[in-house]
């Protein structure tokens, strides 16, 4: 908490394994509640500079998470990516070997921050202070219980940070940050930055918090009724010509509803009338206007080096005519609708790049029953990515869930390179969660090393471990 470096040894020792595997570069949690804790504008990044130092010296990439506008986030068990979730930029250097993918390996510099992690790491203290007397600044759900480790999208532009907006603390924060760090700019060590744009880094909605009783597979609730987005409500109501549409919808059920059980998700539910769609437009709207806003900062923060944004996949539910899941989260991908096309969009104006958390690549391991939800991650991935691909947006991934065993690399690579794909088309790289005493078990570091060759396109001896 005082960004510090723990354990340096350690650290050189670990790498210094990793580069024998040859694999590119590492990536790195940096989190808002650590480099700016106590004042506005008072940044610590110290222990970050020795990190980045190490890594370097190794002949090594980075990848930086910066966990900006949340703490540590276990808002989805599906997700171990986790950057803030108002700015988290990720900063790594993609090989430009042709056909070769990027192996990146995930290093927990302050612990981990998802579902089952024992570390907390809260927002700045001087955010939290005002949060206490305007807790209007966080992300709220209907009955007015508050998301303490995320700002709402609503205070992009609103002067409750001590005089400062939302998107001039990012802009601040971002700019700090490459100006601390230049040398690695300058030497390529840092080529992509991956801007974190809302809970876990991703461009979505804090809908589903593990916190306020979620669990798989709800459909989880509208993040909508902090003071801020009601007010952006009433205003898209006005202009419509319908100021009694100012109003969140009243029959979406609870955190762990499925579709069939409300009136609005249901077939034919109201998410398909007229107040639904103007909801729902308005909703995707915001989030899509988030990280225009954002996106257009780092690039005048970064200018000269490529910027990306992180995309997760909500794919229970994906075989209901809602997709309701979906629409809590802010895609508006309803069976008539394409939600991911405007996205993809967005991105281009911006040249930005797409990490798409796979979250399908998890399950292996955990025999998920999606029956039960209706899901598709298989049907989900092929949308999402092929609205990248179409749109000639460069897709980078990782798995959600650590894995040690052949099977599961197996899956992972045939998910980042696959065969079958008659385009020819597969990512551009690939970051392996997690470095862990776990993976650096000999049998584990074996076939880990299989793994990377394998990633790399090196001709692997196939053998029984």
């Amino acid at each position: 908490m005082k960004c510090e470096l723990v354990d340096p040894d350690g650290i050189v020792k670990q790498l210094k394994t990793l580069k024998s595997f040859n694999v590119d570069g590492v990536m790195v949690d940096c989190w808002w509640g650590v480099v700016e804790a106590h004042a506005p504008q008072e940044y610590n990044w110290n222990g970050y500079k020795r990190l980045f130092q190490i890594v370097r010296e190794l002949k090594l990439k980075l990848q930086i998470q910066s966990y900006l506008n949340v703490g540590n986030s276990q808002a989805s068990v599906f997700l171990e990516y986790y950057l803030l979730s108002f700015l988290d930029f990720v900063l790594c250097k993609r090989m430009s070997l042709m056909n070769l993918q990027s192996l990146w390996l995930n290093v927990p510099t302050f612990g981990p921050g998802n579902v089952g992690d024992d570390v907390c790491i809260p927002l700045p203290h001087w955010v939290a202070e005002i949060g206490r007397s305007n807790p209007d600044i966080f992300f709220t759900d209907r009955a007015g219980r508050r998301d303490p480790e995320c700002l709402s999208w609503g205070v992009d532009k609103e002067r409750v940070l001590r005089g400062r907006t939302a998107l001039e603390v990012y802009f601040d924060c971002m700019r700090s940050f490459r100006v601390e760090f230049d040398e690695f700019f300058e030497d390529s060590v840092i080529s992509m930055i991956v801007v974190g744009l809302g809970p876990c880094g991703e461009l979505r909605y804090p809908c589903n918090p593990v916190k306020h009783g979620w669990r798989y597979p709800g459909i989880g609730e509208f993040q909508c009724y902090d003071q801020y987005m009601l007010k952006s409500l009433r205003k898209a109501a006005e202009i419509r010509g319908h100021s009694f549409w100012a109003r969140g919808p009243e029959n979406t059920g609870s955190y762990n509803s499925r579709p069939h059980e409300t009136g609005f998700f249901c077939d034919g539910g109201d998410y398909d009338g007229y107040y639904g769609r103007f909801f729902l437009s308005w909703y995707s709207q915001v989030l899509v206007e988030h990280g225009d806003r954002v996106l257009s900062l780092a690039n005048l923060a970064f200018e000269g080096t490529r910027v990306a944004a992180k995309l997760s996949g909500f794919h229970w539910w994906y075989k209901t005519t809602s997709h309701a899941a979906e629409l809590t989260a802010g895609f508006y991908n309803s069976s008539n609708r394409d939600g991911y096309a405007t996205i993809m969009a967005m991105l281009k104006r911006h040249g930005a790049a797409l990490c798409f958390t796979y979250s399908e690549m998890s399950m292996i391991d955990h025999h998920m029953d999606f029956s039960e939800s209706l899901a598709d991650p298989e049907g989900l991935a092929w949308q999402v990515l092929n609205a990248a691909w179409d749109a000639c947006i460069p897709v980078a991934s990782e798995n959600s869930f650590p894995c040690h065993d052949r099977e599961g690399f197996s899956y992972l690579l045939e998910k980042a390179k696959p065969i079958g794909d008659p385009d020819g088309r597969h990512f551009s790289a690939f970051t392996y969660l997690r470095l862990s005493a776990l993976l650096m078990e000999r049998q584990n570091l074996i076939e880990f090393e299989r793994f990377v060759k394998k990633m790399h396109g090196e001709a692997v001896l196939e053998y029984q471990p």
